[in-house]
Formats: structure tokens, sequence, C-alpha cells
């Protein structure tokens, strides 16, 4: 279990690293009071057989708006790696008080204690004392004074990457263009060239997961020159797409039905891209559509 805590000065940029690391698979709870932190962390590590929640990916915001509970963040870092076994980061975003100042102004959002404290310079002075010995806990400490909300992203990802981590979620489907394209996909490709399997008798009830299928649609160069050309093509923009800090790639491969072309294609295709080491995700929207159109009743018929 990857255990993250983000913490640092209000208006600092939280609200944007918080909407990253969820996009990145991480479960996020906002404004968590420090002495409660052991206590879920050990509801996630039971998991959901241990009538616990489960999830690989923590992240928890810790910040002045828990105002006195605050005290306790070093007794609750201490109790997760000591009695818990669990390692963690902790990311400190912090940023000069003129730059926090006029995000407020633009904003025209209050400072949590601006009631307390009155003017929003006093609020950050008193803010800073308190979050003194928590910065000092910190992992790291990033400066987000100069930085827009891309760059901010960036600097978090590069903090918690390791080599299994993906930011970018692919998606591979398939689809049959008679039921109607699907409206998310970034891009479609097309498989009507390639000999459809629904004519031949033997192959009509199947589907482009079977062996019969991948036997008949190898038979054809076109095939396995399709499946190449679009895998190279994704393994190129992929790269980029993350680099943009694009959230999700949706790929639709359409044959007429769905069920026997585009179905072998897009598994074909989301094979290679794995194997290239882009993880993808691999979906079938139309192969049960119609079922009595592929059942053996309706050939006797």
């Amino acid at each position: 279990m990857e255990i993250l805590f983000l913490t640092g000065m209000s208006g600092a940029g939280k609200s944007a690293a918080v909407r990253y690391l969820e996009d990145c698979g991480y479960f996020c709870m906002d404004n968590v009071p420090p002495y409660v932190l052991p206590d879920l962390i050990k509801s996630f590590l039971r998991g959901r057989n241990g009538e616990g929640f489960s999830a690989p990916k923590l992240a928890f915001v810790v910040d002045i708006r828990s105002q006195e509970y605050l005290d306790g963040f070093d007794e609750a870092l201490a109790q997760i790696e000591d009695e818990l076994g669990c390692p963690y980061k902790v990311i400190f975003l912090e940023a000069s008080d003129a730059v926090l100042i006029s995000r407020y102004q633009q904003t025209r959002r209050k400072h949590p204690l601006a009631k307390k404290k009155g003017s929003l310079t006093t609020a950050l002075a008193v803010e800073r004392a308190m979050l003194e010995d928590i910065r000092g806990m910190a992992t790291v400490v990033v400066d987000t004074s100069v930085m827009t909300n891309k760059e901010l992203c960036k600097t978090i990802g590069e903090i918690i990457s390791n080599e299994e981590d993906q930011s970018i979620l692919i998606i591979v489907e398939s689809f049959g263009f008679k039921y109607g394209l699907p409206v998310d996909c970034d891009y479609v490709f097309d498989t009507r060239f390639l000999p459809n399997p629904f004519y031949i008798p033997e192959l009509k009830n199947l589907t482009g997961k079977d062996e019969e299928i991948r036997t008949y649609l190898d038979g054809f160069k076109e095939t396995g020159e399709f499946n190449e050309k679009v895998a190279d093509l994704l393994k190129f923009i992929i790269p980029s797409f993350v680099k943009e800090d694009k959230g999700s790639v949706h790929i639709g491969i359409g044959c007429t039905g769905g069920r026997h072309r585009s179905v072998y294609c897009a598994e074909t295709v989301a094979r290679k891209l794995t194997e290239s080491g882009i993880q993808c995700i691999v979906s079938h929207r139309d192969v049960d559509k119609e079922p009595l159109r592929y059942s053996k009743k309706a050939d006797e018929t």
C-alpha cells in the first residue's frame, strides 16, 4: 500500500495536487484530522474481507483546517510507521506571502484563519508558525510560487513515480458500427476491410476471443499489418499525451457487429501495447448484442 500525506500552506496548490493524485489512482481524503489517521489506515489495510476498505494508494490532505488537532500529526506518523509498518511520503506545498495573497484576491476565497486573525497577512503568518513542525517532517517541500498547475502536477508525478506507475488511462474498446460510434473515443479504427467470419457458418457463433476466429483472421496478412501499424501509432502517440498530462486515451476499434474482427484486433493491439510497457484496459461494447442472432436455435429456424 502506498500512503501519501499532502500538506502545506492554504492557497499553495493542494486542490490541484489532489485532482492529479486522483487521476493517478489514489483514494484521496481531504481535511483529515491527524488523530484519526492510524485507524483509517488500519481499516484500509484490513481490506474488504476484514470488514474494512480496500485501496492500494491512499492520499490524505492534512492542513490548517484541522487547527488544534495538528499537534497530533507527529504522533500519528510515528504510529503509522512503527505499529502498522507502513512507509509513507509527506509532501509540503508552500509559496511566498505575496503569491498567496494574490491568489486569494483572484479567487475571492477566505483564508481558514481569517475569522480569528483578521487580516490575510496575519492569518498567513499564524499559519506558517502552526505548520513549521510539520514542514520539518516533510519528505519533500515544493515551492509553487512560480509554478503553473501543470508544472506542479509534473513535480508531484516525479515525487510519487515508480516503474509500475502509469498516470494515464488507456482504454481499448471494440464496438459495432451498426450500433453507433462510441461518443468518447479519441481514435477510431475500422476493421471492416477484413473478411467477416460472420458469413462462415462454423465461425458465426464464436467471438474474436476464440482460437478459431484468431486462426481465421491471421490467415490474412492484412490483419497482422493492421494490428502492427495501429499499435506502433499508439506507442508513438501515448508518451506525448503523458507529457501533456492527458488523463486518458480511449481507442475504439470497430467492425460491423462488434463481435468478431474488432474484438480480435482490440485484444491484439492491447496485448502489443502491454508488451511495450503501456498498461491498458480492454472492453468489448457490443460482443453480446443480439444473442439470438448468434444462437444455434436461430440457425436451426
